[in-house]
């Protein structure tokens, strides 16, 4: 029988259609994955089996009448817990956030799913209020790797990339502050994308600012782009939206990248140590670029490590978002989340304005880089998944989750488009992620080029048939 836990939202939607398998039977099998996988990698705060099956036989009904009701009806989808979701209380991975309440409001992306008939399996785990790139909350635990439980998922959006990678729903909504999409995915060999900023609409708005975006996590380009057309629309209460695409992205992903000017940027001129597995698998998967008609140029993006910037800004976000709480709430927060958030509580408006302007400076090198080269690629991440449950790896002489994801968090500063890729596993059998940069408002160009990756490209084996 096949298994339908294998299949993308685009073939379990052509299946629908031609009636071969049902959304109830698509469901089932997504939410018996879920309760399999999760004592041995807890990528759920919650599954919602009840209400799914509910939704799968509406959908159903609605298939055999030959009108489903959207491009996405029926399709299992996981939600971060980061986004709100009608009936399910939003925690956040806090302690400090009470279940009791109404939850009565869904989040625009959540909104536009369920117009569209998506059926909702259950929030999946993050870090408290995904302060850092790895996964494991004072809430919930530590999530970890599909490939090998021992390591870490990545995060902030880990649940929802492992769950996506073993099966249990093809499409996940995830939330990206400084690489929060393209960091998990790197690590857990599935796709993802960080759209330009305002592309899909955020509320309520994050702490974190205009850093922070909402992005399909999906096994691959052409599913990301059927999730973007659907999430991908405005929203009024999300004044910094952005006003309808110009068409459906789905539509974009057969153009190929012939003639396109690509920027391939190993190590960021020399500013950052790639293991030499990683290196390899990217510079492999541009040279297949390359053969599939891409103009490419070994070139560097003209700008040095934006950390410090990114640390204002970021540490004054996690002092905002825990302002609120008192001292005795503070002492249940996750240990490095009060370290940042007391240094941003010190930080003061002009140490954040002067942030600010470096990142205006920084969005305008690439503004210009842009004129010249199409497309800018880099390693997704220098390394591939490290221990579970530590912020760093041991032994890198890291303090902070910034320090080993230099290629991700300039580009939440410069708000452009940017998806992880995978393109093949180093010696341990780790998935490694190509990340693909295109100009602010170009997502149409980073997805056709993942696409044809892919296409070409040697993709890790799906973690939930990985032996």
């Amino acid at each position: 029988m096949q298994d339908l836990t294998a299949l993308t939202a685009v073939q379990l939607v052509e299946g629908y259609r031609k009636g071969e398998f049902s959304p109830v039977e698509a469901t089932r099998a997504a939410l018996e994955r879920a309760e399999r996988i999760q004592p041995e990698v807890n990528a759920f705060v919650r599954l919602t089996g009840e209400e799914a099956l509910a939704q799968a036989r509406a959908s159903a009904d609605r298939w055999r009448r030959g009108e489903p009701c959207g491009a996405v009806d029926g399709v299992p989808v996981t939600v971060k817990d980061i986004l709100l979701m009608r009936g399910v209380p939003t925690l956040k991975g806090s302690k400090t956030i009470p279940e009791s309440g109404t939850w009565d409001e869904d989040a625009p992306s959540v909104a536009r799913l369920r117009e569209q008939g998506a059926v909702f399996l259950g929030k999946t785990t993050t870090p408290e209020f995904g302060w850092k790139g790895v996964t494991d909350s004072p809430l919930s635990g530590v999530t970890r790797n599909p490939y090998d439980p021992t390591r870490t998922a990545g995060g902030s959006s880990g649940g929802a990339a492992t769950a996506v990678a073993l099966g249990a729903g093809p499409l996940a909504l995830g939330t990206d502050g400084g690489g929060s999409v393209r960091i998990p995915a790197a690590f857990c060999g599935i796709f993802a994308l960080k759209p330009t900023y305002g592309r899909v609409p955020l509320y309520p708005a994050s702490a974190f600012g205009t850093l922070a975006h909402v992005g399909p996590m999906t096994r691959d380009a052409a599913d990301a782009a059927l999730l973007l057309d659907v999430i991908g629309v405005p929203d009024s209460r999300d004044w910094s939206a952005l006003g309808p695409a110009a068409g459906p992205y789905t539509a974009t992903l057969a153009g190929g990248v012939r003639g396109l000017r690509v920027a391939y940027s190993p190590s960021l001129g020399g500013q950052v140590a790639v293991q030499p597995a990683v290196a390899a698998a990217v510079r492999r998967a541009v040279e297949r670029l390359a053969g599939l008609g891409a103009y490419v140029t070994e070139a560097d993006p003209d700008f040095t490590d934006p950390v410090d910037a990114f640390h204002t800004l970021w540490f004054s976000g996690a002092a905002r978002v825990t302002q609120h709480l008192g001292p005795h709430q503070r002492e249940v927060l996750d240990p490095g989340l009060r370290e940042i958030r007391g240094l941003g509580a010190r930080m003061s408006a002009l140490d954040y304005l002067a942030a600010v302007d470096v990142r205006m400076e920084l969005g305008r090198r690439m503004g210009r880089f842009h004129d010249s080269y199409d497309l800018l690629v880099t390693p997704a991440l220098p390394i591939t998944a490290f221990e579970a449950g530590t912020e760093v790896p041991k032994g890198s002489g890291h303090h902070r989750w910034t320090g080993w994801t230099p290629f991700t968090y300039p580009f939440n500063m410069t708000q452009q488009p940017a998806a992880s890729v995978p393109v093949g596993t180093d010696g341990d059998g780790l998935p490694v992620g190509l990340q693909i940069v295109a100009a602010r408002h170009r997502d149409d160009l980073v997805l056709r080029a993942a696409h044809e990756a892919e296409a070409a490209g040697i993709r890790p084996p799906l973690a939930a048939h990985a032996g």
